[in-house]
């Protein structure tokens, strides 16, 4: 590491020029998705993005976001019990400055890519450098980082990284990350259809049939301008009523999104009688079909199995387009499974600078962490 070198950086127009080609394989590290974040982050959030230098060649980027949590709206509002109160207490006063190396904005191995073979020593190296150096910029504006968490590993990396620098952080498991693979086979949502064992098929069927009389179709930019709020109205309902939140998404998101992305940005609109409903987004990130935030009114989601209905459309959409998988992320594990999505295992590393709390940071994550109870189903023949 004698002649790796990292910048921080805290504007996209500080970039190097090269930055795009070298994150050629992650979307969420390109410009466009970083300038999406600059524009539009939650208010709560603060992003810096990293450079890793060989020789002065940039050779990786990283992402590490800050969030403060003091000026969070709420934790989630669904669970009301003692449990809940007690983590919403310890989290506004004993962690409410967090470093993130990575994408606490979604799920996956986004935090970090390089254009050439790294050893895992190198990497773990660097990212405990990077977040210190965050950490001490921070301490210069009075803020005293209380957690540090490297985001979202893949089991083999986690592993190797768990060989060097990350050996004395705890790691942790949150829920899996709902990954669906994409038979070669399936050329249209017939041949996906066709698939599912009866008692699943019959489901697929009672969902679109409750559906009949709902309109979708793609939003162009200015559609989504015209309806920003509404969009909005839809996300925040669905967020606020998750079981533990961390960010609340910026009113000018999606909008922000399409201006960047463009076509590598889709939001579906879901209308009854000309009213949106209900929406859900995609970015096309290479191979890969990965879905982002989606949004919808709770008494239209009961009687029309809105949801059930865009997860369907995501997989078909995935298909039509043949992408090898989608990234489903984290969140209704049980109907994901429903539809096909196979739970993967993610790991992240935690640590408290307080170095008695440290000491338990283990115990104590695990009696914060929300606990889900669900039932992997298996639909197809």
């Amino acid at each position: 590491m004698n002649t790796t070198t990292f910048t921080i950086y805290s504007k996209i127009s500080e970039l190097p020029a090269n930055w795009d080609e070298v994150a050629a394989h992650n979307a969420f590290l390109q410009k466009p998705y970083l300038t999406v974040l600059e524009a539009s982050a939650p208010s709560n959030m603060q992003c810096f993005y990293i450079g890793i230098y060989e020789h002065s060649e940039l050779i990786g980027v990283a992402l590490a976001q800050y969030l403060n949590l003091n000026k969070l709206e709420s934790f989630g509002e669904r669970d009301k019990c003692l449990k809940t109160a007690v983590r919403n207490f310890v989290f506004k006063n004993f962690a409410s400055h967090v470093l993130f190396l990575g994408n606490n904005m979604i799920t996956g191995q986004n935090g970090y890519t390089f254009n050439k073979e790294i050893e895992f020593k190198h990497i773990s190296e660097v990212l405990v450098q990077c977040a210190a150096a965050i950490t001490a910029y921070f301490k210069k504006q009075k803020i005293n980082i209380h957690l540090v968490s490297f985001k979202d590993f893949y089991p083999h990396c986690a592993d190797e990284l768990k060989a060097f620098d990350f050996k004395d952080i705890y790691e942790f498991n949150a829920q899996p990350n709902m990954i669906f693979e994409l038979s070669e086979e399936w050329k249209s949502d017939l041949d996906y259809v066709a698939a599912f064992s009866k008692k699943y098929r019959d489901q697929y069927k009672r969902a679109r049939k409750k559906c009949d009389d709902i309109r979708i179709r793609e939003l162009s930019l200015e559609e989504i301008i015209t309806q920003e709020t509404r969009i909005y109205d839809l996300y925040h309902h669905v967020a606020k009523n998750a079981p533990f939140n961390t960010f609340f998404l910026a009113k000018n998101h999606f909008s922000s999104f399409k201006k960047q992305l463009k076509n590598q940005f889709v939001l579906m609109g879901y209308f009854l009688d000309d009213k949106l409903v209900g929406f859900h987004t995609l970015l096309l990130n290479g191979t890969v079909l990965e879905t982002y935030f989606l949004g919808y009114d709770s008494d239209v989601q009961k009687e029309k199995m809105l949801y059930l209905n865009m997860l369907y459309n995501m997989t078909e959409f995935g298909i039509q387009k043949q992408y090898k998988r989608i990234i489903f992320g984290r969140t209704a594990l049980e109907i994901k499974s429903s539809i096909g999505a196979e739970p993967i295992m993610m790991s992240g590393f935690i640590y408290h600078r307080n170095k008695f709390i440290n000491k338990y940071i283990g115990k104590i994550f695990k009696n914060l962490e929300p606990e889900v109870q669900w039932q992997q189903r298996h639909p197809f023949k």
